[in-house]
């Protein structure tokens, strides 16, 4: 193989490819980020994360910096054609146990704005844009790729240790991986219309709201700053190409805004599928965010899935690469994404058949649903898949809470993008030095702190300490002395 040599090469340079790039820059990897695009992409799409995905942001010293661009969402609403509340799923208005908001609206071309920005603090990070990616050549020690410079035409060479492609639903990498997506069975045509107010509509509210009615169901969204989109679902008859005109939406939109409103920003069609990528990885070539799954959008969590992706993905390719773990580290990667991812999206299916059924009593009705009057919507974090353990594993690759500690600095602030030892400070103190000095050595931050959310996160695991994975999963917990040194060996 000829070209310059990387540890990494990212196909795509969308938030999943600009998160990963991220995460593996902070941890001085050399990584190549080639993408076909000359900017990025300046409309709205993805319009929704999380609060795990804040932490992440967190994790990548991103947080404060995408906070302003950000709306706080108290949730989501569904009503029946003539506005009567069945369900409510409003969320917290305070901070939750992951130390953030539980849900946020934002505008994707300000977000990715961030998340380029943040590449030009890693000197270990190139990215080439306006870069096409044509051919892939898989080697026992690494990828060899070749690409076209678009600006020049000129066919260039690298090579790379591994390859991940986050090159979307039509990924070049997938198809040379070879391997069909597993189909969940939802594939429905949606009318996608992003509209700017032009004057206030403090009316439409601050919740999403799905209207589940059997002539046409409909979501609104409310967006950040003047910005609002609605999602119609499409029937078998409508005329697809008069829709996405302005004079064919607007009849859609009537029932909630006019052109003496606001202006149509984008419409666009869009077919919602449900599938997951059967292998997330073959050889060094690994899939990331929509070249290995994509759901329907009704819980916001397609962008949200990909940056989950990279934060797995990226302490595990590190680690492989400085030689402290086995290439073995990365089948783990899709053996514990894809439960999860699918988990979401299997609930982001039924979510999708309640919006649509034709007979509210199923609603009403249905398993996923608590309490008297209008409904609540029981909140799904699904688990990992199976990974990797140490020690006592009973609460391994759980989520646990983001404590503050005793000066009130957010744990995840102190980690940084480490293990972390996480210990009742009477339970250190009885562990020999040599033990903490081992773990300390093999690059965990020790953490023995006082603090109430810190004893509260370890009665989360029922354990009296946790190694925490760079990613915040636990990867193993400790009752005893004799599980902490199995924890300790394990790094």
């Amino acid at each position: 193989m000829s070209g310059e040599s990387w540890d990494i090469v990212i196909i795509g340079y969308g938030p999943v490819g600009a998160a990963l790039a991220n995460l593996l820059g902070a941890g001085g990897v050399r990584t190549l980020v080639i993408e076909r695009e000359a900017t990025a992409y300046h409309l709205p799409r993805a319009v929704h994360f999380d609060d795990e995905v804040m932490r992440i942001f967190q994790s990548m010293g991103l947080a404060e910096a995408i906070l302003p661009i950000t709306h706080v969402s108290p949730g989501m609403r569904f009503v029946d054609a003539g506005g009567r509340l069945l369900l409510d799923w409003s969320r917290p208005s305070g901070v939750g146990p992951q130390g953030w908001n539980v849900s946020y609206r934002f505008h994707q071309p300000e977000l990715e704005a961030v998340l380029r920005g943040g590449l030009e603090r890693w000197p270990s990070v190139t990215v080439r844009q306006r870069a096409d990616v044509f051919a892939l050549e898989p080697g026992a020690d690494a990828v060899g790729l070749r690409y076209e410079d678009l600006t020049n035409g000129r066919i260039e060479r690298a090579s790379a240790r591994y390859v991940v492609g986050c090159d979307g639903a039509r990924s070049l990498v997938r198809r040379w991986i070879g391997e069909p997506m597993e189909d969940l069975g939802f594939h429905e045509r949606w009318l996608v219309l992003d509209a700017l107010l032009r004057r206030p509509r403090p009316d439409l509210g601050d919740h999403s709201v799905q209207h589940c009615d059997p002539a046409r169901s409909a979501t609104y969204v409310r967006g950040t700053g003047n910005r609002r989109r609605w999602e119609i679902a499409l029937r078998p008859e409508d005329d697809s190409a008069a829709l996405v005109r302005p004079e064919g939406a607007w009849p859609l939109l009537s029932r909630w805004i006019t052109p003496e409103d606001a202006t149509i920003e984008r419409s666009a069609i869009y077919t919602f599928h449900s599938t997951v990528a059967r292998r997330w990885r073959e050889g060094r070539l690994i899939l990331a965010g929509d070249s290995a799954h994509q759901t329907p959008p009704f819980l916001g969590q397609g962008m949200c899935a990909g940056i989950r992706d990279a934060a797995n993905l990226a302490w595990k390719l590190a680690r492989v690469l400085s030689g402290e773990a086995e290439d073995a580290l990365l089948d783990s990667y899709g053996t514990e994404r894809a439960p999860h991812v699918e988990g979401y999206i299997r609930e982001a299916v039924r979510i999708g058949g309640l919006i649509n059924t034709k007979a509210m009593e199923a609603v009403v009705s249905s398993d996923v649903l608590q309490g008297g009057g209008a409904q609540r919507l029981v909140p799904v974090r699904p688990a990992l898949g199976p990974g990797p353990s140490a020690g006592w594993a009973g609460p391994a690759g759980r989520l646990l809470s983001q404590p503050r500690l005793s000066d009130g600095t957010p744990l995840d602030d102190r980690v940084g993008l480490r293990f972390a030892a996480v210990m009742r400070p009477g339970f250190a103190a009885a562990l020999p030095n040599e033990m903490l000095d081992h773990l300390s050595a093999r690059g965990a931050v020790l953490v023995a702190d006082a603090a109430p959310g810190v004893g509260a996160m370890l009665d989360e695991a029922g354990a009296e300490a946790v190694l925490l994975r760079p990613d915040r999963h636990v990867l193993g917990a400790a009752r005893d002395a004799a599980e902490m040194r199995a924890l300790a060996d394990a790094l």
